[in-house]
């Protein structure tokens, strides 16, 4: 998908190739299926370790809108590591992306089962930075996801990022 429409000459002869390129991929860009990515998982500290997890990313990009969702299903095998946790975009968030935020949440069996949460990013940010989750147990507060943070997670437990934001030129 281009980003600059056509700038058209008097007298040019619009031809099929030209209409093609201009309307129809165009709108088939905008109607087309989401474009698979492999996010990483980061950390702040010592590198997480997927292992047996998935981890999988889709996105969409209308113009320099990044319409983007990944979902992590950790595997019995899958070490955190340390620091705070964060996954990379499909897309670097432009400069003048000032007070984008992506949705979170995360999910197991047991209770509580699930939270919601929020990943502000930052401009020019490659990855997610930190992500805030509800804390279960003090109404009200916000805690950076660590490996024990907002619980520590398990086999099964899953952890969505979605959203979009303004991507990089």
């Amino acid at each position: 998908m281009t980003f600059a429409p056509r700038t058209w000459v008097v007298g040019e002869v619009v031809s099929a190739a030209i209409m093609n390129q201009e309307i129809r991929d165009q709108w088939n860009s905008v109607l087309g299926a989401w474009t698979t990515y492999t996010p990483a998982l980061g950390s702040a500290g010592t590198a997480p370790v997927l292992g047996n997890g998935v981890l999988n990313g889709q996105y969409m990009r209308i113009g320099r809108i990044v319409h983007m969702s990944l979902v992590l299903t950790v595997g019995s095998t899958t070490v955190f590591g340390s620091g705070n946790l964060n996954f990379s975009l499909p897309a670097a968030v432009s400069s003048a992306a000032s007070g984008a935020v992506l949705n979170a949440s995360v999910s197991k069996s047991g209770t509580p089962n699930f939270i919601m949460g929020a990943a502000p990013l930052s401009n020019n940010g490659t990855t997610t930075g930190t992500i805030w989750f509800a804390s279960p147990s003090v109404a009200g507060d916000w805690d950076a996801w660590t490996t024990s943070t907002p619980w520590t997670l398990a086999a099964g437990d899953v952890v969505r990022i979605w959203g979009n934001y303004q991507s990089a030129p």
